[in-house]
């Protein structure tokens, strides 16, 4: 619903944020008036967003694969760029849900798992793209878990407080069909370079990647094949810099690695599948 008559004008909502550096002031200042549900939240809530807070944070959700993802403060804010991990998750399991040449179903529903999965929002965009999937996502941020289950719960999804597979049911071992890990890579060094949103008001646990970006990724690379059902998929988020770096580690833990890129978005991610037995034989 939105906001009675207020003594903050539209005009003067977006002068404020634009003085505040909000490149798109004007969109924001619609967000923000649609959201307010009364003359005193709306001051609140500009009050917030000139401070600095991500918008995200100031209207509790983020847009995100068309739905609408809660977004507690203090949590990490969904990318647009995450958007492709998604869509490349979901095409594979497309592609594991249906057999040869278009025939009958392989399994009645695909195991699919969202490693530090933040507010949920993987997860929850995957429900909803695809039919039948048995979802599980694990964050180490009590935050972030709290959110997610807002966000997956409802929808079938499981969630559990953790480092990376250790709160994961044992019964997954060998059973995950795709594994995709939006894990923090940005490197310590560079932290101090990304915007305020992020640096001062995300947890430095969902940015900081250690000193070259990849000690995360390499932990949920290192023990990826124990889950993965053979041919099962591990996609990882990364940047373009790092992407080769990441092949390298796939390939060390016998995983066979492809990079899929979109310049739309500016994403990156690197696939890797468990071989099959007959590929691990050389057939």
């Amino acid at each position: 619903m939105s906001a009675s008559p207020s003594p903050l004008s539209r005009s003067v909502i977006v002068a404020r944020l634009r003085a505040a550096g909000c490149v798109f002031a004007e969109d924001e200042a619609r967000l923000l008036v649609y959201a307010a549900r009364t003359p005193g939240d709306l001051t609140a809530m500009v009050d917030r967003r000139a401070a600095g807070l991500p918008l995200e944070h100031v209207l509790g959700w983020a847009w995100f694969c068309g739905l609408r993802i809660a977004v507690d403060p203090g949590v990490f804010v969904p990318r647009r760029r995450t958007e492709f991990l998604v869509r490349q998750a979901a095409a594979l399991v497309r592609g594991l849900a249906v057999g040869p040449a278009g025939g009958a179903p392989n399994r009645p529903r695909a195991v699919v798992v969202d490693l530090c999965c933040g507010s949920g929002a993987v997860g929850a965009a995957l429900l909803a793209a695809l039919d039948a999937v048995e979802l599980h996502a694990a964050d180490l941020d009590p935050a972030a878990v709290r959110c997610a289950c807002r966000n997956l719960v409802v929808a079938g999804g499981q969630v559990y407080e953790g480092d990376l597979y250790e709160p994961l049911p044992a019964t997954l071992r060998g059973r995950v069909d795709v594994l995709v890990a939006n894990a923090p890579y940005v490197p310590t060094a560079a932290i101090k370079l990304l915007p305020p949103e992020a640096r001062i008001h995300e947890p430095r646990m969902a940015l900081d990647g250690g000193a070259d970006g990849l000690d995360v990724l390499r932990r949920v690379t290192a023990e990826a094949a124990q889950w993965l059902a053979p041919g099962g998929h591990l996609l990882v988020e990364t940047s373009e810099r790092q992407a080769p770096r990441t092949v390298e580690t796939v390939v060390r833990n016998g995983l066979i690695p492809r990079v899929a890129s979109s310049a739309e978005l500016n994403a990156t991610v690197v696939i890797a599948t468990k071989p099959t037995r007959h590929e691990w034989l050389g057939g």
